[in-house]
C-alpha cells in the first residue's frame, strides 16, 4: 500500500496551503527604503493536519518557488523544519536534494500542489494530491483529487486521508484529545 511507504509529505505553499492570494504592501521608511510587507492567509485546520502528520512520524516540508517570510513563519509555528523556497526555484531538484539529505527517496514521498509548476514533481513522487481548485493539468496527474480548496482545508483533508489509510488517524485523535484535557501546569 502506497500510504504506508510515505515517509515525507511536501506541500506547495501558494494555492495549496493558502487560498492563492497574497497581500503586498510597504512599511513607510522613505522612498526606496520602504520595507516590503507580504501577508498570506493560512487555514488553521490545515495546520492541525500538518501537526498530525508530524506526530505520526512523517517528515513535512514546504516547497515554494516564491520566497516569503510569511511562509517561514507559518512553518516555524507548525514545527515544520524543512522549508525550501526561492524565487524561480526548480522544485524537482530541490525536493530530490532534500530527500537525499534526509535519506528519503522520491518513491517514499507525497506531494500536494495546485498549478503548472507542480506537475513535474507530482509525476515523480509516490503519491500526488491536488486541491479541488487546482488547474486541470494538475488534476490530471494527481492520484488524489481533494474535495476542499487550497488554503481552505485541502491539506487537512489530505493529511486525514493519508493517516486513515495508514491506520493512524484514530489513535492520533485520541492522543490529541487526551493531551488537550490535561490540566495546565502550575504557574511558576
Amino acid at each position: 500500500m502506497i500510504a504506508t511507504r510515505i515517509a515525507l509529505v511536501a506541500f506547495d505553499v501558494d494555492g495549496t496551503l493558502t487560498d492563492n492570494g497574497v497581500y503586498i504592501g510597504g512599511v513607510p521608511g522613505g522612498g526606496e527604503s520602504d520595507a516590503r510587507l507580504e501577508l498570506k492567509r493560512f487555514d488553521i485546520q490545515d495546520g492541525l493536519g500538518i501537526v498530525m502528520l508530524r506526530r505520526a512520524g512523517i517528515i513535512v516540508a514546504f516547497v515554494s518557488a516564491r520566497h516569503s517570510a510569511a511562509t517561514a513563519l507559518r512553518a516555524t509555528e507548525l514545527g515544520v523544519e524543512h522549508v525550501v523556497q526561492a524565487q524561480g526555484l526548480r522544485k524537482v531538484p530541490a525536493l530530490r536534494a532534500l530527500g537525499e539529505q534526509l535519506n528519503v527517496p522520491m518513491d517514499a514521498m507525497a506531494f500536494m500542489g495546485d498549478d503548472l509548476a507542480d506537475i513535474a514533481i507530482m509525476q515523480r513522487v509516490a503519491l500526488a494530491a491536488a486541491p479541488s481548485n487546482s488547474v486541470a493539468e494538475v488534476k490530471a496527474v494527481a492520484a488524489v483529487q481533494l474535495t476542499r480548496e487550497g488554503g481552505r482545508g485541502a491539506a487537512r483533508e489530505f493529511a486525514e486521508l493519508l493517516l486513515h489509510a495508514r491506520g493512524q488517524w484514530a489513535g492520533l485523535v485520541a492522543a490529541y484529545v487526551q493531551e488537550s484535557a490535561r490540566p495546565d501546569p502550575p504557574a511558576a
